[in-house]
């Protein structure tokens, strides 16, 4: 329905199209009193701990992998970074005094290309990001560009036939950056400070992100008390 409307006003403000979009408005509040329309789920698929650890095992103990998809999935826990912003940043984008990493042409839905951002490379999430940068350093397939030199496409493929054969499901590649953001939350680190880095420039839609496990709010609650006292 939203897509039916949008492109109706178009028609009306560049072609000069006379149309009535009045109508739509009304057929999606019929609809919606009807049930047969509402907002989609948004997915909030986070993976266990021992997930992970089944996934990592079996990557890094399968001779046949050429691939460091075990380095590179640890990685995007670190930094929240999505499988083609790993697979596109260089050497000289990282700044190890600094621990920072510059990341080029960020996704966003308003500008293509241009959003450049630097984000804090921080060992927050279990995973200590520069020391896996280093890795890559001695790597036998080490480039003199970019850091992890492999097809983002060949990554998440094989994340997805390693959770196929651990029979671990509806688990994406992508859930990894979920997973990523989800920790800085539970480290203690506010939406606007987290955005710093995952990228969002609208911070409602960060919100969504925000899937804490219960258990982790102890930690949180220790950390408030340590700096009371």
């Amino acid at each position: 329905m939203g897509y039916i409307k949008t492109i109706l006003t178009h028609a009306a403000a560049v072609h000069g199209a006379i149309v009535c979009a009045e109508a739509l408005d009304h057929a999606r509040i019929a609809l919606r009193r009807l049930g047969l329309v509402g907002k989609g789920n948004e997915r909030d698929r986070r993976p266990a701990t021992t997930e992970i650890d089944r996934i990592l095992a079996a990557l890094e103990n399968n001779p046949r992998q050429i691939i460091p998809v075990g380095r590179i999935v640890r990685f995007a826990i670190a930094t929240a970074l999505r499988q083609e912003e790993i697979a596109r940043i260089r050497w000289e984008d990282y700044d190890p005094v600094g621990k920072m990493l510059l990341i080029r042409d960020r996704k966003d839905p308003r500008r293509k290309t241009g959003n450049h951002q630097r984000i804090p490379l921080l060992s927050v999430s279990g995973y200590d990001p520069c020391a896996l940068i280093e890795e890559q350093r001695d790597a036998p397939e080490r480039s003199l560009d970019r850091i992890f030199p492999y097809n983002g496409r060949s990554v998440g493929t094989a994340f997805r036939r390693v959770c196929k054969e651990m029979r671990i499901v509806d688990l994406h590649f992508h859930d990894l950056r979920h997973e990523a953001t989800s920790r800085l939350f539970e480290a203690g680190f506010t939406i606007e400070q987290v955005a710093l880095v995952t990228g969002h420039r609208d911070w409602k839609m960060l919100r969504r992100y925000t899937h804490l496990r219960p258990e982790r709010l102890h930690d949180i609650a220790r950390r408030h008390a340590a700096r009371a006292v």
